[in-house]
Order: C-alpha cells, then sequence, then structure tokens
C-alpha cells in the first residue's frame, strides 16, 4: 500500500519518505518505535516545516521501487531535498542506494530506533554513503533532526 501525504507550508519542498513497515507505526512494537502513528508524525513534520520555512511532503511505500521513482523524479518536480527512512531497506537496498546518489538533491537518512544497538545485522547500513546524513535512535524525533539537517543543509547551499 501507498500513502501520500500533501505537501504543507511555504518555501523549499522537502520530500519526506517513509519505506516498508512505516504504516504500521504506532501500533507495531510501540516500546521500539514509539506510539505516534504516521500522519502524527507528518502533523509534527508540518509544524516544524513552518517554523523553519520549508514545505513538506510524504510518501510512505512498502515498494521499494516506488521510493527509488520518487528520489529520482524528486529534483525534477522541485523538491529541494530529502528526508528518508529507508525501514529495513536501509541494510539491503543498492537499488535505492544509487537513487540517493542519482537523485541530485541532499537525502538524510533517518531511523527510529539506533539500529548499531541491534542485531548485527542492522548494523550495515547500503544507503548511508550516499546519503549527506545519518539520524538514528532518537525515536520520532529523529525525523525532527533530520528535517532541522535538510533545513540547515539547504541554508549553506545559498
Amino acid at each position: 500500500m501507498t500513502r501520500r501525504f500533501a505537501a504543507t507550508g511555504e518555501g523549499p519542498l522537502v520530500l519526506v519518505l517513509h519505506g516498508p513497515n512505516l504504516g504500521a507505526l504506532g501500533r507495531r512494537d510501540p516500546g521500539l518505535y514509539g506510539t505516534l502513528d504516521l500522519d502524527q508524525i507528518m502533523e509534527r513534520l508540518a509544524k516544524l516545516a513552518g517554523e523553519l520555512g520549508l514545505r513538506v511532503e510524504g510518501l510512505q511505500s512498502d515498494r521499494e521501487g516506488e521510493l527509488v521513482e520518487a528520489l529520482l523524479a524528486a529534483g525534477g518536480r522541485g523538491v529541494a531535498a530529502a528526508v528518508l527512512n529507508p525501514g529495513a531497506l536501509a541494510h539491503t537496498s543498492y537499488a535505492v542506494r544509487d537513487a540517493v546518489e542519482a537523485a541530485g538533491i541532499p537525502v538524510v537518512e533517518v531511523h527510529l530506533s539506533n539500529v548499531h544497538a541491534r542485531e548485527r545485522w542492522r548494523h550495515h547500513l547500503a544507503i548511508a554513503p550516499a546519503a549527506a546524513g545519518v539520524v538514528a535512535g532518537f525515536g520520532p524525533a529523529s525525523y525532527d533532526l533530520g528535517l532541522r539537517a535538510a533545513a540547515d543543509l539547504l541554508a549553506r547551499r545559498t
């Protein structure tokens, strides 16, 4: 299933991408991922975006190809930066990694949990070398920090 979150705010557009299983936030292992659902996270980001002079638009997909397509189309449709939580694709998807590299915009990778404090297979982040940076382990605040990092990257470009 794919969910789209309409653009809110004014200013440069930041695309927030949520990978597989993130549509289950709020009910999936709340002890690890928190109690906020995706709507609440996007509401928080919309409010923060307004404070930072940004617009945010969101997409959640359980399909790797949709995330790749969104990244590759981003620059051509006026997206200035992206915040990406690839979920488990972070550890396996070289297709998403290549799309991050080819997107032509800064991409900040975020994770709700501290992937380095979890199972060993989660320690490898295939996408991270192509990202501008990685934020992990702060629950829903990881998204806030990722958006702040994107704002900072955009401010440094001008």
